[in-house]
C-alpha cells in the first residue's frame, strides 16, 4: 500500500516554519506507523490504545502549548498540526490528547495554585497522570449554566454531590476537573483526585462512535474535596476558556480525518474498475473528489489563520466557533462521501471512512454542537442572543 499523501493545494507547507513542519511530520509518521495499523481492532474491541500514551508524551503532545512544568511550550499552530495528524488516525486518540491538555492541564496551569501546578503538570505531561473534564451533565449539555451538581462549603472542604455524563477518559483518569455550583450559585472548578471517598466512575458502553475512546459517567455522593483544590476562577469563564482551547484543536483535528478520507477515496476510485475503466474517470466521482478537495483546502486556510491569530493572542471565541463548526461538518461530509465512493467496501473495517464517519458524529456534537456554534455566530453578527 502506498504511503499516505496529504492535500496541500495552496502550498500551506510554505507558510509553516521549520519547527512546525518537523512536529507535523513526526506525528504524521507516528500516526501512520503506530495508530493506523492497530486502531480498527481497538475500535472493534472498545479499547483505548493505552500503550500509545508514553510515546504521545515523549513527542510533547500532552499540554503541548504550556510553558514550563516539563511541557513542550509549542505554538498553537504547532499544536493544531499535532491534532490534525492524530485525528487522521482516529478521533478517539485526538480526543485523549485534547482532553488531557486543553481541558485538564490548561485549567490547572491557568487557575490552580503553584503547589498543584508542580504536583500535577509534570506528571501529566509525561502521561503518568491522566485527567478528565467534568462539565456536561445528564440533563445539561448545550446549557452548562443550568448544571445541578453542587459544591457545599463545609469548614476547610467542599462536599460535592451530582453527576457528570459523556466524560472522555473518565474511567482511566487519575484526577478530574469538576465544575459545580457553590453555595452562592456560582460555577466553580475543583480538582478531584481518583480514590477520593464519594467519587466513582462508570464507563458507557454500546457506543457506535468513539469506540477506541473511554467515555464515562462521574458520580459524586457526598464527595469531600479540600478547599485548596478549588480553581481560582468563577462562572462560565472557567470552563469556556478550556473549551475554546479544545474547540480550536478540534478544528484542526477534523481536517486530519477529512484528509485521510479524501486520500482513501482518491486511491480507491483510481483502482476500482467498473464498465472497463477506473471509476475516477467518471464525471460524478470527479465532482465529488473536487468538492472534497476544495472544502478541505478552505478548512486548512481557516485553521491556519486561526492558529496565527491564537499565537498572537488575537483569536476571538466566535472565530474558534466558526472553525470548529465548519471544519467538523465538512469532515463529516467528506467521510460520508468517501463511503459513498467506496460503495459496499466503505461499510467494512478494511477501510477507515466508516469509522471516521461514526466518530465525527460525536465530534460534531461535543465541545458545542454545530447548531450551537451557528447560534454563537448569529449572536455575534446580530447582537441578539437566540439561546433563550
Amino acid at each position: 500500500m502506498k504511503p499516505y499523501t496529504a492535500i496541500d493545494f495552496y502550498n500551506i507547507d510554505e507558510l509553516l516554519n521549520d519547527e512546525e513542519r518537523m512536529i507535523r511530520d513526526t506525528v504524521r509518521d507516528f500516526t501512520s506507523k503506530e495508530i493506523v495499523p492497530i486502531i480498527d481492532d481497538c475500535f472493534m474491541k472498545d479499547e483505548f490504545p493505552k500503550h500509545l500514551i508514553p510515546t504521545l508524551a515523549e513527542m510533547g503532545t500532552l499540554g503541548a502549548t504550556i510553558q514550563g512544568y516539563e511541557c513542550a511550550g509549542l505554538s498553537y499552530t504547532a499544536y493544531g498540526l499535532i491534532m490534525q495528524e492524530l485525528e487522521r488516525g482516529d478521533s478517539g486518540v485526538r480526543s485523549f490528547v485534547s482532553v488531557q491538555g486543553a481541558l485538564c492541564m490548561f485549567p490547572i496551569y491557568a487557575y490552580a495554585s503553584e503547589e498543584h501546578k508542580q504536583k500535577f503538570l509534570p506528571k501529566m505531561a509525561k502521561g503518568e497522570l491522566i485527567g478528565c473534564f467534568g462539565l456536561t451533565e445528564p440533563d445539561f449539555g448545550s446549557n452548562p449554566g443550568g448544571m445541578i451538581t453542587k459544591a457545599k462549603k463545609d469548614g476547610d472542604s467542599y462536599i460535592i454531590n451530582g453527576a457528570k455524563a459523556w466524560i472522555t477518559n473518565g474511567g482511566v483518569a487519575d484526577l478530574a476537573i469538576v465544575w459545580a455550583k457553590d453555595d452562592d450559585g456560582k460555577i466553580r472548578g475543583f480538582i478531584v483526585e481518583k480514590g477520593t471517598k464519594g467519587f466513582k466512575t462508570r464507563d458507557i458502553h454500546k457506543k457506535f462512535s468513539l469506540r477506541a475512546s473511554i467515555t464515562s459517567e462521574l458520580i459524586f455522593e457526598d464527595c469531600r474535596v479540600p478547599a485548596k483544590n478549588i480553581l481560582n476562577v468563577s462562572g462560565l469563564k472557567g470552563p469556556f476558556s478550556c473549551l475554546n482551547n479544545a474547540r480550536y484543536g478540534i478544528s484542526w483535528g477534523a481536517l486530519g480525518a477529512a484528509m485521510g478520507c479524501f486520500d482513501e477515496a482518491l486511491r480507491y476510485s483510481k483502482t476500482r474498475i467498473q464498465f472497463d475503466k477506473p471509476i475516477a474517470s467518471f464525471q460524478l466521482i470527479q465532482a465529488k473528489l473536487a468538492n472534497m478537495f476544495t472544502e478541505i483546502t478552505k478548512g486548512q486556510l481557516l485553521a491556519l489563520r486561526l492558529g496565527r491569530l491564537k499565537d498572537a493572542g488575537k483569536a476571538e471565541p466566535q472565530q474558534i466557533s466558526m472553525a470548529k463548526m465548519n471544519n467538523v461538518s465538512m469532515a463529516l461530509n467528506c467521510a460520508r462521501v468517501t463511503r459513498d465512493i467506496l460503495g459496499a467496501s466503505g461499510i467494512t473495517h478494511e477501510y477507515q471512512c466508516g469509522r471516521h464517519a461514526m466518530n465525527l458524529e460525536s465530534v460534531n456534537t461535543y465541545e458545542g454542537t454545530e447548531d450551537i456554534h451557528r447560534l454563537i455566530l448569529g449572536h455575534h453578527i446580530t447582537g441578539i442572543e437566540a439561546f433563550r
